[in-house]
């Protein structure tokens, strides 16, 4: 795709990027990302994507804007209380870049809309705050043969990693989840709470891993698990591969 006059100049801290420039540029108007919740996680990612000039965004969430998602959810304002986060969402990046499109999907993702909702998009970007979903959406991806940002977040930490198990021998949702966490709702953000820049470092991070998939630069988190401790401001990288079957 062509760049305008306009968007030459927008972009063009990316076009003097070596490994990005134009032909990068180009690609990342092409794509169309879908963001799987707009929250704490969705907030920074899309922030970040509708700034480098992502084409086509897709937005998730069949919530409303409370006073209590502001400490983190950073899209949305205080006058936004009350209306669908997706609107709200779309109205943040409509306002930072007019030259893309936003789509609203006010709905729960499920096993019965996934399937039509995740083909309309090259790469998926979740955000989602529970376990079922979080493997709906891998399970989905795996099927469709779409690369997955997958983001997580609890206390003052948080995770991130890549799954594309439909190339060659990497690993899976399965393998590095093998089961569900016990007693998952004890650890939700309503009930111990959540460092608000936590969310922003995960979130901006799956953009940054979203880009460079897009842009065919750098080596995404494929079979490792990066885990940030925010109150150390510590880290690492964990290693996992595919499982052997039984």
């Amino acid at each position: 795709m062509s760049l305008s006059a306009e968007e030459t100049a927008r972009y063009a801290r990316h076009i003097v990027l070596k490994r990005i420039g134009g032909v990068g540029q180009q690609r990342l108007k092409a794509a169309k990302a879908l963001i799987i919740g707009a929250g704490g996680l969705g907030s920074p990612a899309l922030a970040y994507l509708a700034a480098a000039g992502v084409g086509t965004i897709g937005i998730v969430d069949d919530d409303h804007v409370s006073l209590s998602n502001l400490q983190r959810q950073i899209v949305h304002r205080s006058s936004d209380e009350g209306i669908a986060k997706v609107a709200s969402a779309q109205r943040f990046a409509a306002d930072l870049n007019p030259h893309i499109t936003v789509n609203t999907h006010p709905i729960r993702l499920t096993a019965d809309n996934g399937d039509e909702l995740i083909s309309l998009y090259d790469l998926v970007l979740d955000g989602s705050d529970n376990f079922a979903t979080r493997k709906l959406v891998a399970d989905l991806c795996a099927q469709h043969h779409k690369p997955l940002v997958a983001g997580a977040v609890t206390l003052f930490d948080g995770n991130l990693t890549v799954f594309m198990p439909y190339q060659g021998d990497n690993p899976s949702f399965d393998d590095l989840y093998p089961a569900p966490p016990e007693n998952e709702a004890q650890f939700s953000c309503e009930e111990v709470g959540i460092l608000g820049p936590i969310t922003g470092v995960i979130g901006s991070l799956q953009a940054l891993e979203a880009i460079k998939l897009i842009t065919k630069v750098g080596a995404p988190l494929v079979g490792e698990l990066l885990i940030y401790d925010g109150l150390n401001a510590s880290a690492s990288k964990m290693k996992y591969r595919r499982r052997a079957k039984a």
